[in-house]
């Protein structure tokens, strides 16, 4: 079994998840590419990671990856507040989506993930 989650998810602008849903992979976002691997977020990770990196911004996508299905390496490692998050150093492939929705939140303020 492993330690960390199955699922992790990706903060993408509507532009770039067209990209990734009919090119069938996407190499990543600028802030991946200056970094060399794409960030996702575990589910808890989420909320934040939207409120830090896309906060004021409208029109975003929220995918649902496998990780099982990511051919390239997916490291956790450690980032905001010292908590490991995931990484592709790869590029995200859309047969590893399992799920999409736009980031929206409830009425409680939190971000509601693609089921």
């Amino acid at each position: 079994m492993s330690e960390h989650p199955a699922v992790a998810y990706k903060i993408l602008t509507a532009e770039q998840f067209a990209e990734l849903s009919a090119a069938g992979t996407f190499a990543g976002a600028p802030v991946d590419l200056a970094d060399g691997y794409i960030h996702l977020s575990a589910e808890a990770q989420v909320q934040g990671t939207l409120d830090k990196h896309f906060a004021g911004q409208s029109d975003l996508v929220i995918a649902a990856v496998d990780l099982a299905k990511v051919p390239d390496p997916v490291k956790w490692e450690v980032s905001r507040g010292g908590a490991l998050f995931p990484h592709i150093y790869g590029n995200l492939p859309f047969s590893a989506v399992f799920a999409h929705g736009p980031a929206t939140l409830d009425e409680a303020g939190n971000v509601v993930l693609p089921a």
